[in-house]
This record gives structure tokens, sequence and C-alpha cells, in this order.
């Protein structure tokens, strides 16, 4: 049975860690939503996300294959006991203020609420400390653990290489909603036929009893609550939420619009082929780069267009907007290139990538 434990809670690190590390870029940018103002407000951290980025992941992967391999077993589950902790705060802090809708805990692979990844944090601090009960006791002998060591470093480089590709590149495994092959134009299709339901609930506070409701936009009108003067709607407490869920898909995020605010995703996502160069930090993208990627688009038998977050960013290429946290979730690199036909994608790379691609 504890072999059993051990090997789950081992597997579950493992597999944590591998998801962020094929995608580090993107684990990197949730990081980023932790240290940006609105939640833990370390700005000057932000810089740093990609570092804190592979120590993490390289803790969790570590870890998890020494406890596999019951290497130095003691100190090991007592390291994953801090790990749980720390991600426990994380997760609480992300869960009790609403402040960060997906810790990426699984990376895009397997979505958790923030509720949800805190009891999995709980769960796996349990399950830890049983096994720091179990093996309290154990002890190892150093030619053992010494036998051990290769595989742990055999496996620590073939990390690093799966790191480095996500890095430089793409992800090695795509688990987004962006993956080659993905069919954005019937995505959106299926979106626009089961569209999610959201009223406006407004918080009612009478001014005679002290009572205080919540009631939606139609019971509000219906019920006549605003001919009477007696119910007051409480400053700051209007929410809107959601009543009737329809088709879910990160595609309702895909939203290319041009500097007026018009809305051109159907169009482009109708031509027979396009080309679209993706920017999400223009000021940190490297100008020759974007320039030698514009004129290689631009010899592309295919409508080209560019995709940042400024209006006038690109020079010989028309000009669209996107939210920057959408551009994320599709490019990992910046900038990047996206081929779509007929609102297919049959192909994503780098620009770097893109310009070195026969």
């Amino acid at each position: 049975m504890k072999t059993i434990l051990r090997y789950l809670v081992s597997i579950i690190f493992i597999a944590s860690g591998f998801v962020k590390a094929v995608d580090l870029k993107g684990f990197s940018f949730k990081l980023e939503e932790y240290f940006s103002p609105v939640v833990f407000n370390l700005p000057f951290l932000e810089k740093y996300a990609l570092a804190f980025s592979i120590v993490v992941v390289l803790l969790e992967l570590v870890l998890g294959f020494m406890l596999l391999m019951k290497i130095k077993l003691k100190q090991t589950i007592y390291a994953l006991i801090l790990l749980c902790i720390f991600f426990g705060f994380l997760t609480f802090y992300s869960a009790y203020y609403n402040v960060v809708t997906d810790c990426g805990c699984f990376g895009d692979a397997i979505k958790f609420t923030p509720w949800q990844s805190f009891w999995k944090d709980i769960t796996l601090l349990v399950l830890l400390l049983i096994l720091a009960v179990i093996y309290r006791k154990r002890e190892e002998s150093s030619a053992v653990r010494f036998g051990k060591l290769p595989l742990l470093g055999v496996f620590i480089l073939i990390m690093f290489f799966v790191m480095y590709r996500g890095i430089a590149h793409e992800p090695m495994i795509d688990f987004r909603a962006y993956a080659i092959g993905t069919n954005l134009a019937a995505e959106k299709q299926k979106i626009d036929k089961n569209p999610s339901e959201y009223k406006t609930f407004y918080s009612l506070k009478n001014l005679k009893t002290g009572e205080v409701k919540k009631v939606n936009q139609d019971d509000y009108i219906n019920k006549e609550y605003w001919k009477d003067t007696n119910w007051q709607i409480e400053e700051g407490k209007t929410t809107s939420e959601i009543v009737k869920k329809g088709y879910e898909s990160e595609i309702t995020k895909f939203k290319i619009e041009d500097v007026n605010g018009n809305n051109f995703t159907d169009a482009i996502l109708s031509e027979p082929r396009v080309v679209l160069v993706f920017t999400y930090k223009p000021k940190d993208a490297d100008p020759e780069l974007v320039a030698k990627t514009e004129t290689k688009a631009l010899t592309e038998k295919a409508k080209v267009y560019g995709v940042s977050t400024q209006p006038d960013f690109y020079k010989q290429i028309p000009n669209f907007q996107m939210d920057e946290v959408a551009i994320k979730t599709i490019a990992r690199s910046n900038p990047f290139v996206l081929v779509l036909e007929k609102g297919k994608i049959i192909e994503k790379l780098s620009a770097k990538d893109y310009l070195e691609k026969e």
C-alpha cells in the first residue's frame, strides 16, 4: 500500500512538472499574473517570471523523480511538503480573492478552478504527511543511492531539453486550444449556436428593515423593485453571473479588431489562406526580426495581417489588434506566425523558425 501511495504522489508531481516543462513560457505567463499589481503587487519580478518557472518546474520534476526512485527519501518528502504548502498558499489566495482563475498546475492539459487547485494541494499535502510518517525511520545506504544518481542525471538532461525546446521554439506537445488542425471557424460557429447567457444581479437593501436580497435584472423590473424607494441598490455589489452554460471554448478570446474597434474575425477566418503575424509585447520585439517576418510573409500566396496590442506596429502589412492575454494563449514567441486555411490552423511557428523554413 505504501508503495502504491508513493508511486501515486510521485507520478502526480512528475506529470504536473512535465506538462509545465513542455510549455514553460505558458507557465511563466501564469507567474506574471501572480506578480501583477492586482495580485501580489510585485511587478519588478515579472521580468524574472521565466527564471522562476524553470526553478519551480525543476523542483517538481526532480523531487517527484527522487520520490519515485527512493533517493534521499525522507529529505525528498520534507521538501515536497514545503513545496505543497507554497502551492497551497498560492491557490488559496487565488481562490479566496478570485484573482487568478487558473493556477496553471497542469498547464493547458487539465484545467482546474482555483478552489479545485487548492483542494488538490491539500490532498497531496495529506498524502505526503502520511508518507513522512511511514518512512520516518528509513535509512538508505550511500551505495544504493549512488547507483540511482545516473538515472536522475539522465532524467534531468531530458527535462532540460524539453524545456529548452519549448522556450526556443514551440512546445513539443501542444495542449492549447490552438493546436495545429484546430478549425477556428467551426469552433466559432459552435459558440454562436450555443452561447452562454449572463444576467446582471443587484444587491438590494431595504432602508426600513435592513434586509438585503440578491435580485436578477428581470425580477428587478418585473417585480417593480425599481419603483419601491425602500429598496436601494448597494453600490459596488452588482455582478454579472452565468445563468446558462453554452458551448465552452478558448476560441471565444480569438477576436481580431481594427484600430476603430471593428471586428474582422469572421472575415479573416473565411479567407482561403491567411498568414497572421502576432506580437504580444511590441516594445520587446526585435524590430529587424519583425521586419524580416513581414517581408517573407508578403511573398506567400495568401492574405497577410499583423496582430499586436498597438494600432500602428507593423510597417509593411495591415495592422489589427487583439488583447495581450489572448495573443499569449495562441503564441509563445514574440513575434509569432499563424497560418490559416478557411479558419483551420495548418501551421504555427516562432518568427525565427518561420524565417528558417524553406
